[in-house]
């Protein structure tokens, strides 16, 4: 694919992106859900989730877009081009939270694209192919596992048929939880199974790159690397008081140094800060005051842009625990990983050249977390725009975004994709 010609029209439309009306959605969408202090709750398939997508019907109808579904729950609002049986260029993210999430994560992607569609439409402007905005379903995974489930039943990378008996905390499948969706959400027609032609998802950064350097606007050229590993160590519990130190296995220390190792051992092969190493869950048992502790667990989250990196530096990880566990027999487990995500450089170059016609600072970067995009560059040329949050917090109530840097971003999105519907 090669980038398509940023033109008049796809000025016009940046132009008409109203910062005011932009900001004011964001915080009626952040009221479902609300939490005491200042973030959202808004579990997927929940009445949260429900109200969120019944208001984002409602505004749609205002606008005359239409409203579609599919059998995950995907939320669509489509506007018809000149040919309506022309692929659709494609805009949008999540409306679901984590449990103590913030208002801008994944709803900005959502409410960005309503925008654009409005600016659009101001303009007076009618695109070669239709524009499609889609709310994906459980994109956080925070409810049920695995995460982006919407947009990877949607792209083949998921069947349906093994996620409907997955189950909650509360022993709700997907199944019924869907059926409870669909019923608060009643009507909406399915949408017909097409590829789209493109994909833009516009994101808060959920990192501090931007806002450190000044910048308005991430041209994001791809998703880094993940693999998820899990460490057990064995020991033997004993008696605190009375066993001596030189004939204990503790299971909490030979982990300990374990975790210590891989830090400094990763941070040695990674001067320049690129890869992550997160232990997020760590286990001990018995867990007592008295016991000297007889297992431990605990996990490993590691992220590269680099594929070779990957395989390199998650090969050491075993070597590494085990030269640690001083007599401890050591399980080290991989559970999964995603291989890292390149994204059509069309799309990308549309992106910059969107920013830079705009005159707005902007940057090439990787994004670090995951996204529904991942799943949509298997499917179709894909990229992303990226706006600063502040001091890089997500997954947090306290996260924030301005609403200069939200609008920005979101004529970047209505340029680029009146310039991918008339390529």
């Amino acid at each position: 694919m090669t980038p398509p010609t940023l033109d008049d029209d796809a000025l016009a439309a940046a132009g008409r992106v109203d910062r005011d009306r932009l900001w004011q959605r964001l915080m009626e969408i952040a009221r479902f859900g609300a939490t005491g202090r200042g973030g959202v709750n808004r579990q997927a398939f929940s009445a949260e989730d429900a109200a969120a997508r019944r208001q984002m019907a409602d505004w749609a109808a205002s606008l005359g877009l239409h409203c579609l579904t599919d059998r995950i729950g995907n939320l669509y609002l489509r506007r018809p081009g000149r040919d309506p049986e022309a692929a659709p260029v494609m805009t949008g993210s999540h409306l679901d939270s984590q449990p103590t999430g913030g208002k801008f994560d994944g709803a900005y992607g959502v409410i960005a694209g309503l925008e654009a569609l409005q600016a659009i439409a101001q303009a007076g402007l009618e695109t070669a192919r239709p524009i499609e905005l889609v709310a994906w379903s459980n994109e956080e995974g925070s409810r049920f596992q695995p995460g982006c489930m919407g947009s990877g039943v949607f792209a083949g990378e998921m069947a349906l048929a093994d996620l409907l008996p997955l189950v909650d905390a509360e022993g709700i499948s997907v199944e019924a939880a869907l059926a409870g969706l669909f019923e608060a959400t009643p009507g909406l027609p399915a949408r017909p199974a097409a590829a789209p032609a493109a994909y833009i998802e516009a994101h808060i950064e959920q990192g501090p790159i931007l806002e450190r350097e000044g910048r308005t606007i991430g041209v994001v050229g791809g998703v880094q690397g993940m693999r998820w590993l899990t460490v057990e160590v064995t020991g033997e519990a004993a008696h605190a008081g009375t066993t001596p130190r030189a004939a204990r296995r503790d299971a909490l220390k030979a982990a300990t140094r374990m975790v210590v190792a891989l830090e400094a051992a990763f941070a040695e092969a990674d001067p320049e800060d690129i890869l992550r190493f997160t232990v997020g869950r760590f286990e001990v048992e018995p867990n007592s005051p008295n016991t000297v502790p007889a297992r431990v667990f605990f996990t490993i989250d590691f992220r590269h842009p680099e594929a070779a990196a990957i395989e390199d530096l998650c090969g050491r990880i075993e070597g590494i625990c085990r030269a640690q566990a001083q007599g401890c027999p050591v399980t080290v487990t991989t559970i999964s990983g995603l291989p890292p995500c390149v994204f059509d450089p069309a799309v990308v170059a549309t992106v910059r050249g969107a920013a830079e016609r705009l005159a707005l600072s902007h940057r090439d970067i990787m994004s670090g977390a995951g996204h529904d995009a991942m799943n949509l560059a298997r499917l179709c040329p894909t990229g992303m725009i990226f706006v600063p949050c502040e001091a890089g917090v997500s997954h947090n109530e306290a996260e924030n975004a301005t609403p200069d840097d939200l609008a920005a971003g979101t004529r970047v999105l209505a340029a680029s994709l009146v310039a991918l519907a008339n390529r």
